[in-house]
Order: C-alpha cells, then sequence, then structure tokens
C-alpha cells in the first residue's frame, strides 16, 4: 500500500493532545494505528502526553525537535528518529525558526 499524503487533507490542530499553537496533520488512519505527516511551526507544541495503548516513532524530515521524554530533554535533528515506546510519555516542540516536518507512526500494541 502507497500513501501519498500529498491526497490527504491537512487539518490544522490547535493545542493539540493539550499542546500549544497550531499543528498541521496529514493522517491515515486504521484500527491498528496511524501513519501521518506533522507540521510545527516556531512556538508550536504537541502535548506531554502518555501512550498507553501504542507506541510512536517520528522521523524528522527538516527542522528540529525539542523532545521531552519522561524526565528528560533532547534535541532531535532532521535525518533522525524519536521513540516513545508503550507506557512512556513525549512532547514535541518547535523553538526555532524553521518548520519542523516530522514523519510519525503510532502502531497499536
Amino acid at each position: 500500500m502507497i500513501i501519498n499524503f500529498e491526497s490527504i487533507e491537512e487539518k490544522i490542530e490547535n493545542n493539540f493532545k493539550g499542546g500549544e499553537g497550531p499543528v498541521a496533520i496529514r493522517a491515515f488512519n486504521n484500527e491498528l494505528g496511524k501513519i501521518m505527516r506533522i507540521r510545527l511551526e516556531k512556538g508550536s507544541v504537541i502535548g506531554y502526553h502518555k501512550h498507553e495503548t501504542n507506541s510512536e516513532i517520528m522521523y524528522v524530515v527538516s527542522g528540529t525537535a525539542t523532545v521531552l521524554y519522561d524526565d528528560g530533554k533532547e534535541t532531535a535533528k532532521a535525518g533522525e528518529v524519536t521513540y516513545c515506546p508503550k507506557g512512556h510519555s513525549h512532547s514535541l516542540i518547535n523553538e526555532h525558526d524553521e518548520p519542523l516536518v516530522v514523519f510519525a507512526v503510532v502502531a497499536e500494541q
């Protein structure tokens, strides 16, 4: 199966997962999980949340992400991947001028 994000409507989620600012999302969803392309402009935040029933992999396509993971804080740049396994918590923040674009896979477990 091929997923063409350009053919999927972009939705703007304000305060996504309790975060701040707008987050642009193009998503394919089914009962097994989600595959998404997510864009955050400067100052936008995906709120800190726990993965109770799934895990999430985020590949940074462009930009730089500040990642809060459990009790830590890390920086992920283009070409790097963040991973939040089931039972853990994370948040994603764009503190830079360049838009942050990530490819995310949320797999139900």
